[in-house]
């Protein structure tokens, strides 16, 4: 399976975990110069830019590790362009992580789902 095929399944999955927790969608796959946010979504009163990261394998650490500041930092500035182009949204926000973990691709599951990692 190629990186991206397993990036987009990741993504379905975490989407269909975070519909099932009461998160409506706002957008996917919102890119800009600064990068790219994979999910953007609304949980209550709360706009929330979601990071995926699914690994099929430990061999270059998990998912989580894989979040480095570099990338919350792409993901801050691309949600402020996010937030320039549409109007309305919510005051509050946070970027959370959901890792999932492919090592058998028929049993993809979400293996974390950290709420706030910006804090």
């Amino acid at each position: 399976m190629r990186k991206k095929q397993l990036g987009k399944l990741g993504e379905d999955l975490a989407l269909a975990y975070l519909l099932r927790r009461g998160y409506s969608l706002i957008d996917r796959n919102f890119s800009c110069s600064f990068g790219e946010i994979d999910l953007i979504m609304k949980d209550g009163k709360t706009l929330v830019f979601v990071e995926v990261k699914t690994r099929w394998s430990g061999s270059y650490g998990s998912a989580v590790e894989a979040v480095t500041r570099r990338k919350l930092r792409s993901i801050i500035k691309t949600s402020q362009v996010f937030k320039k182009i549409l109007k309305n949204l919510p005051k509050l926000e946070r970027v959370d992580v959901v890792a999932v973990d492919a090592h058998i691709p028929q049993k993809m599951s979400v293996k974390a789902h950290l709420v706030n990692v910006t804090g």
